[in-house]
């Protein structure tokens, strides 16, 4: 197994919201990854004492210690978990109901030596490459299905869309909502590679349309993912007012890459 990881604020002044991490176990048979988009909040408040870095890097070692300790539990299970004790932390102190509560996308695959299962939630994205080069995305699509009237920009959501029913759902305190990511499982023998971008780093097939999802995964082969976040970052600066993209709602975003070849 060989692995890459690459993540960079969208704001040098500013810390970095986004999360991830790649655990191996102890017998060495297999390996997981983790990657968190942490929602940048409005002004007005979360009802939260803490930031969205300390909530994005409680809920990740969470999931990634669950998820590498505990094969046998499903990935939705090891979510709520870890959603559970991430609230717990922190429920004495903050108003855990507020719909603005620190909140994250999530990305997670696990692989032994026969399977490998993956869970999307949110607008982070995971590439699967087969042993024949055919590279399919997993993506959580309900952002993009969302009427023009419940968004802010392509990017940001109206909070009447946010963890509701025909609307879209993020991992915040509520545990139950691990049950609404996208999953899956599939033998190990038919995935030979795979990536998990936060949507930073997906710009570069999304927003500023490099490429679909097959180049997007070639380039990132072979340039890595440092050159992938320092290619959206030259888009975003060469498109500063945002004529290209005119919806986006940041400039600049926290971009997050990890490439693991199995």
């Amino acid at each position: 197994m060989r692995t890459e990881l690459a993540s960079e604020p969208g704001d040098r002044t500013r810390p970095n919201e986004d999360f991830a991490s790649v655990g191996t176990p102890a017998c060495g048979q297999g390996g997981a990854l983790v990657v968190l988009d942490g929602v940048t909040p409005p002004r007005g408040g979360t009802g939260c004492l803490h930031t969205v870095p300390w909530y994005t890097a409680r809920l990740g070692g969470a999931l990634t210690e669950l998820t590498v300790s505990l094969p046998d539990v499903p990935l939705a299970e090891a979510l709520s978990r870890a959603l559970t004790r991430t609230a717990e932390a922190h429920a004495h102190t903050c108003d855990l109901s507020h719909p603005r509560t620190p909140q994250a996308t999530v990305v997670v695959t696990r692989w032994s030596v026969d399977t490998l299962e993956y869970l999307v939630l949110s607008d982070s994205a995971l590439l699967l490459e087969s042993p024949d080069g055919t590279v399919t995305p997993v993506l959580d699509d309900r952002l993009d299905r969302l009427p023009r009237d419940l968004l802010v920009s392509d990017e940001v959501a109206d909070a009447r869309a946010r963890n509701r029913e025909g609307g879209f759902f993020t991992a915040a305190a509520d545990p139950s909502v691990a049950s609404r990511a996208v999953t899956g499982t599939l033998p190990r023998a038919e995935v030979r590679a795979l990536a998990a971008l936060t949507d930073g780093a997906a710009r570069w097939t999304e927003r500023f349309h490099e490429g679909d999802w097959t180049d997007l995964f070639t380039y990132l082969r072979k340039q890595g993912p440092r050159a992938l976040v320092e290619r959206v970052r030259e888009l975003e600066r060469a498109d500063a007012e945002r004529r290209t993209s005119p919806r986006r709602g940041k400039t600049h975003d926290d971009a997050t890459v990890v490439y693991a070849e199995l």
